[in-house]
């Protein structure tokens, strides 16, 4: 036992918490693995965490075991919120509570940094969620590291390499601002109820500054544009950027008849400076 807690399955039993489709949830049981997660964060002692989707409290469970200095969990299943206050009279003074949408909370109300993110995603809201943590007005972000689970497909996509058909838009935006590695693998019957799909966790470390110098909205665009017909070569897929674009793909070093899955995250950069010069 990381607690002194009841186990989660009694927790689940006693606030009649059975998961419910709507809010994408998949609750992870085993108490072993929420801490794996946890210490896949790295050292919390002297950091805020802040935890979406919290649920029945399992990893949040995890989180104040490992350390955690104060941990912000955001829940929008009002069921949740008994379990939780008992998470917080465990650790007074540690854990605060938010019920409402992730995507509408500003979290920075309250938390200190330095300020983690670490969340078992509900999965109709994980990627949606990701590009938003990775595209904030002013870089660098309010956070240093977020610790994520994810469809174990969706995971892959953010760690792709060019050349892979996993390489897409995801692994462009999170690489050029980030550093990004699976550290878990979870099999479907580690929930309860088991979803259909494999999960994995994906720890995404910042940058200080972007890898390379581009406009983000520019980079964006033309990435977002690029892997729209990802089977087209690029004069086809991006003519609609630029009426010249044969000769912004050659002045940054892509060959006009290359697809969008064979440039890597440097020669992109160099095309979204052409094109905003251009």
């Amino acid at each position: 036992m990381i607690d002194h807690l009841p186990p989660l399955r009694a927790v689940i039993r006693d606030h009649d918490l059975r998961a419910k489709k709507s809010f994408g949830q998949n609750f992870l049981l085993d108490l072993n693995l929420t801490a794996r997660i946890a210490r896949a964060a790295g050292d919390l002692t002297g950091a805020d965490v802040l935890e979406v989707g919290p649920g029945p409290g399992g990893l949040t469970r995890g989180l104040l075991a490992e350390g955690a200095r104060h941990v912000l969990a955001v829940e929008k299943d009002a069921r949740c919120l008994p379990a939780l206050a008992e998470i917080a009279d465990a650790y007074p003074g540690r854990l605060a509570v938010i019920e409402g949408d992730a995507l509408a909370v500003d979290p920075l109300a309250h938390l200190t940094p330095p300020i983690k993110i670490i969340a078992n995603l509900p999965y109709n809201v994980g990627t949606e969620l990701l590009i938003r943590w990775m595209t904030p007005a002013q870089w660098p972000p309010f956070w240093d590291s977020l610790t994520l689970m994810f469809q174990r497909e969706v995971a892959e996509r953010i760690v792709a390499k060019p050349g892979s058909k996993a390489y897409g838009r995801l692994a462009l935006m999170v690489g050029w601002r980030a550093d990004a590695r699976i550290v878990l693998h979870l099999p479907p019957g580690a929930f309860t109820p088991p979803p259909k799909v494999s999960s994995a966790v994906v720890h995404i470390t910042r940058l200080d500054a972007p890898r390379y110098p581009a406009d983000a909205k520019v980079l964006e665009r033309v990435v977002a544009v690029a892997f729209n017909q990802r089977r087209k070569m690029l004069r086809a897929a991006l003519k609609g950027l630029h009426p010249d674009i044969e000769t912004l793909l050659r002045a940054s070093g892509i060959a006009p008849t290359a697809r969008a899955e064979e440039i890597g995250l440097a020669q992109f950069c160099a095309l979204a400076r052409a094109v905003k010069d251009a």
